[in-house]
């Protein structure tokens, strides 16, 4: 379990068939590796990852050919990119952020960022290769006002439209600058995952998205309606 505030940035190297190394960025040695151990939890750009050997500027993990291909992590892998770190939540922590899990929804796609006076605008969409995936996977969990993670960073929904094909986050400058939300250009892939309280609050009222691709959305308005806000 995760909360969504980066801790660190890292490099993605391949090391093994489906294992690499994940060198972590100097500045955040300390946050990242100092009580470390074999066995612990690390979302990398929000999927969560075992790490199997400790390095002395990093750590060594394996993602499934799965995870690599339905995640960013293939492509950040082959270009060796940064990517967004976060050890897992301990006993006792605070929360500032909302309950992750390291389980990606899917992919969004980069349309447009730009800043404004307090912050930067970016707004999301599905990649066009993916569209039915993220109408399955995706829509159904953006709210307005909701949370969701990109990339592993705990972000709130300020706008979107009523079918959930696309939404807009606003982010602060510091998140923006110690994240590789910044390297983003047009067109690049993020990974995604809905709050889970939606996920809880869609079990609970008996829907699927696997079984009901098309029923009643979850909304603030729908939650309300039936006794959960």
């Amino acid at each position: 379990m995760f909360t969504g505030l980066i801790q660190g940035t890292g490099k993605l190297k391949p090391f093994e068939q489906d294992r690499f190394i994940l060198s972590v960025f100097e500045d955040t040695h300390s946050i990242i590796l100092s009580d470390l151990a074999i066995g612990d939890s690390v979302a990398v750009d929000g999927v969560c990852l075992t790490v199997e050997e400790i390095l002395l500027d990093g750590f060594i993990a394996t993602a499934s050919p799965e995870t690599l291909s339905r995640t960013t992590l293939g492509k950040r892998l082959a270009a060796a990119e940064w990517v967004n770190l976060e050890t897992s939540l301990r006993v006792g922590s605070k929360i500032g952020g909302h309950f992750v899990t390291g389980h990606i929804d899917g992919v969004g796609s980069l349309v447009e960022s730009f800043p404004t006076e307090t912050s930067w605008e970016m707004i999301f969409t599905a990649p066009p290769t993916l569209t039915q995936e993220w109408e399955q996977f995706i829509a159904r969990y953006i709210v307005s006002k909701g949370s969701i993670a990109v990339n592993g960073i705990s972000l709130t929904v300020s706008d979107c439209d009523k079918s959930g094909s696309w939404f807009k986050v606003s982010v602060i400058p510091h998140t923006y600058d110690q994240t590789n939300l910044s390297y983003l250009k047009t067109g690049d892939w993020v990974n995604l995952e809905g709050d889970i309280l939606g996920k809880y609050v869609e079990r609970l009222l008996g829907k699927s998205a696997s079984h009901q691709p098309h029923s009643e959305e979850v909304s603030l308005g729908f939650l309300a309606e039936h006794g959960y806000l």
